[in-house]
Order: C-alpha cells, then structure tokens, then sequence
C-alpha cells in the first residue's frame, strides 16, 4: 500500500520554520523583520532559549508568529509536564519532547496540557516527540545501546508517541515514508530537520534531503536554519525554498 503524504490541509504558510538558531534577541528580531510578510513560523530552540528566555517567545507570539519551541523536553513526567503547561501559557504554537522518555511522560504531558488549555480558553499547542536525532547514524545509536538500527528506532517511537495522543514526530526525512506507514493517523504531523539544497554542506546532520524531495515524501512541515541564517540574503534564501515548496504541494 502506497504510504499517505503531507497533510494537505496544512496552510502553505506554516510549511516551513525558520530556526533562530543565533546568540540573542537583538539578531533574532533582525531575522524575523527581514522575513516579514513571507515566513509566520519561527522555531526557538536551545541556544537562543537560553540567550533570551521566555520574554522573546511571548514577544513573537504577541507579534502574530508561529512558536516551535524546541527545547526538547526529557525528565520524569512530572517535571516535564508541569515545563509543557508552561510552554503552553507563552502561547506557543508547537513543542517537543524525547520520545524516549517513555509512555507516562508523554501522556502525562498530553493530558496536563489539554486539561490547562480547556481549563483557560486557550488553543492547544502542537505536541511532537523527538525520535532519533538526524545527527545520529547507525554507529552512534549503537554506542547509546540502541538496538537494531535507527530506523527501526525511529519506527518504534513514532508508534508510542502516536498511541500516547501526541500530534506527531520530529524526524529525518529519509524515515519519513517508514512513519507514514507505521502510524495510521493521516494527521500524524512530521516535522523534519536536516534539509539542505544539492549544492550545501550537511553540516553536523547526517540523514539529509532536500525541500520538494521532504515533502513529496511525506513531511509537513520543515525546520530550516543555517541555509537561511547564513545566506547573504536572508529573504531570497527564504523565498527559495517556500517556492520548492509550493511546486511540490
């Protein structure tokens, strides 16, 4: 049976995340201006989460754009899911979790969420959980006493996730297809790192692919930093890969 693609009830304008992967505020907002009016949804992850704190996610909420926060939460379900109703009182329009931090945690996080955003009136942010990350291969999932092979792994925790009511994965785009077949939800969202044109390094990212290729497979939304952030222009980079993208929906 031929694998489901991309939702296609997914606005155009929510495809691609731009990721704030820089050292403050003041280079994030440069960022967002220069994409005004073409890119909605940023994601804000570590480095910049650390650098500026929960102020800026309010500010980019407060401003009309889209928040992946992608802080990749991992504790015990307790900590993890009273971290996620906080993320959810910034507005955010998506978060993360490890997947790997088993079913009590996932659903913990799942049903504490709902419960605060039916509770206040408030739209509840996108719940994914990180499966293997795409700087990992065989050999270093090996070395972390993984068993089988990433995409085995992949497969496994892609199948948790989805029975513990999360909303989708974080994923590299060379499971994708493997994830569209494993889960059976056709609104299953696939969110996917690790995108690079032909003619660019991979960087640390060793389970790669280009724009069109991701989504014509299957991914509904892609996080897109360094081919952006280190273009001379920011906004033809942007612009570049949002046209890829709509030839391929």
């Amino acid at each position: 049976m031929k694998a489901a693609r991309a939702d296609k009830r997914i606005a155009v304008d929510e495809r691609l995340i731009v990721a704030l992967d820089v050292e403050s505020a003041e280079k994030a907002g440069e960022t967002v201006k220069e994409l005004e009016g073409l890119i909605t949804a940023f994601k804000v992850g570590l480095q910049l989460y650390t650098a500026a704190g929960p102020d800026l996610v309010r500010e980019l909420v407060e401003a009309g754009k889209k928040v992946f926060l992608d802080l990749k939460f991992h504790d015990i379900p307790n900590t993890v899911a009273r971290a996620a109703v906080e993320a959810a009182k910034c507005g955010v329009w998506m978060f993360n979790v490890h997947a790997s931090g088993g079913r009590e945690m996932m659903k913990r996080t799942v049903g504490d969420v709902t419960e605060f955003c039916l509770s206040n009136g408030a739209d509840r942010p996108h719940i994914i959980a990180v499966t293997v990350l795409t700087s990992f291969n065989d050999a270093d999932a090996d070395e972390t006493g993984v068993r089988g092979n990433v995409s085995g792994q992949v497969e496994r925790l892609a199948r948790l996730a989805s029975s513990c009511g999360l909303d989708g994965v974080v994923a590299s785009a060379v499971e994708l297809e493997m994830i569209r077949s494993a889960v059976s939800d056709p609104h299953f969202r696939i969110v996917t790192p690790g995108i690079r044109f032909k003619d660019e390094t991979n960087d640390d990212q060793k389970r790669v692919m280009t724009p069109g290729a991701a989504l014509a497979a299957g991914s509904d939304h892609l996080v897109i930093g360094r081919p952006i952030l280190g273009a001379a222009d920011k906004r033809a980079a942007a612009a570049k890969i949002v046209d890829e993208l709509k030839r391929h929906l």
